[in-house]
């Protein structure tokens, strides 16, 4: 996730550092490295109260003081030493922290202080974990390879694949409430309603992205995904596709209704608009 928002507060993960508003969007402050981050290019936040974790090129920056500074972990705590510590999403609740990295999905039980890296070897579909989402006992990750999911707080994992209704294997992001599974593939949106065990995924032809024939090979492609309630949001290669009947069917919205571009990199919804 590249966006998050808790109360008036907004935080923006940019190329150019974390971006905090406190104002509910109108003016935002940018955190760096000066600030304690790993780098400058920040791939996803997410933040609870005052703790804000920050997803970065460097590793996961994590501050107790709502974002004036940070504390950077990487594989000194535990994460996968590689490709600069790259940490492409973060999610947290309560002591638990999951980042997606590109050697393996972190785990900490400790509130980000120390990490285990889990791999292919404890049923990752690969290594490249794009995504990360979780609930309870249940942990989910968008891997290069497939939807890994766990039920064990992420000690083991199943991986879901194509074979499983995935449009294809290679999954950007995931969200999930109670036992319906959302699933953003390069194939379109997967979307599953017994816990992950089977998909079943919508495209083009359930009006998700951009009409057929105007893309090629990726016409399909969904990087982000966001539920609340019926209503689905995904973000795609063809613009904002949101459905307010559980995914079955899909509306799509382009720069023809204020989008900045058709490419939609991630979408956040809350109870006030669009955020992301």
């Amino acid at each position: 996730m590249v966006g998050s928002r808790r109360g008036n507060t907004v935080y923006a993960a940019t190329a150019g550092g974390l971006s905090i508003s406190t104002d509910g969007g109108a003016t935002f402050t940018t955190r760096t490295t000066a600030n304690g981050l790993g780098n400058n290019f920040v791939f996803g936040v997410y933040a609870v109260d005052s703790t804000v974790f920050a997803a970065t090129y460097g590793g996961l920056g994590i501050s107790t003081d709502g974002g004036a500074t940070f504390t950077n972990r990487t594989s000194a705590n535990g994460l996968a030493d590689l490709a600069n510590y790259l940490v492409y999403g973060v999610h947290a609740g309560g002591d638990a922290v999951y980042a997606a990295t590109f050697g393996g999905l972190g785990i900490s039980t400790d509130g980000g202080a120390t990490f285990t890296t889990r791999t292919t070897a404890n049923g990752l579909g690969n290594d490249t974990v794009f995504g990360v989402h979780a609930g309870g006992d249940a942990v989910y990750a968008a891997t290069r390879g497939g939807l890994a999911i766990s039920t064990d707080g992420g000690a083991s994992f199943a991986n879901r694949t194509t074979a499983d209704g995935l449009g294809d294997d290679t999954v950007f992001g995931v969200y999930a409430v109670g036992s319906v599974v959302y699933a953003a593939t390069r194939g379109g949106l997967g979307i599953s309603t017994d816990g992950g065990a089977s998909f079943t995924t919508r495209t083009t032809g359930d009006e998700l992205g951009p009409a057929d024939g105007e893309l090629d090979e990726t016409e399909h492609n969904t990087s982000w995904v966001y539920a609340s309630g019926s209503t689905v949001y995904a973000a795609t290669l063809g613009g904002l596709s949101v459905s307010t009947d559980g995914g079955a069917t899909f509306t799509t919205r382009t720069t023809a209704n204020g989008l900045g571009s058709n490419t939609v990199s991630g979408v956040y919804a809350t109870a006030m608009g669009i955020s992301r």
